[in-house]
């Protein structure tokens, strides 16, 4: 299940509030900046689709994007739990962040949790299946995959290189929830 808490970034105890209705997920995030909003596949998927199965699923709400946005690249990216390098790519991304281009991540299966650091506010995003997230650029942020990783994401990018982080030096993300499975 999609959820939405938000937190001030001093407290990381005391939830300020937490939704899971995704409609108002998508109208908190939006006064926050994110873009958040859910796809339907056009067709079936195989179990473990190819890249180009799951592109041509998603292939109008992905041209909508790049007309809207001007991204350059699309890509698919899955993790499973028995992946022998599981725990170096989570860690990789623990660590609040930004990039100088938006992140943008459509889940096609399994989930993660994207948190936000938005002046005062720390926003924590589940996303699950059919959930988009776009994290502006130079928003500072960070992502659980969890333990035993398992989604297939895609991802659609400005810059042609990819995923390129500029890493915070904030303790910040360390004080706040993890995924536990």
């Amino acid at each position: 299940m999609s959820e939405l808490k938000i937190f001030h970034d001093s407290q990381p105890d005391t939830l300020e509030q937490h939704l899971t209705d995704k409609a108002s997920m998508a109208k908190a995030l939006a006064a926050a900046g994110i873009r958040y909003e859910q796809w339907q596949a056009t067709q079936a998927l195989p179990d473990a689709p190819q890249q180009e199965q799951v592109i041509a699923a998603y292939k109008a709400d992905i041209d909508r994007l790049i007309d809207e946005e001007g991204y350059q690249t699309v890509d698919v990216v899955s993790m499973v739990p028995d992946h022998p390098e599981k725990a170096a790519f989570r860690q990789k991304f623990l660590e609040e962040h930004r990039h100088s281009e938006d992140e943008v991540r459509f889940f096609v299966e399994g989930q993660g949790l994207f948190t936000l650091h938005i002046n005062d506010k720390v926003y924590e995003v589940l996303c699950t299946k059919g959930d988009l997230i776009s994290v502006p650029a130079n928003t500072p942020h960070w992502f659980d995959m969890g333990p035993n990783p398992r989604f297939v994401a895609i991802r659609l990018f400005n810059n042609p290189e990819g995923w390129v982080a500029d890493f915070t030096g904030s303790d910040i993300a360390q004080r706040f929830n993890r995924l536990e499975n």
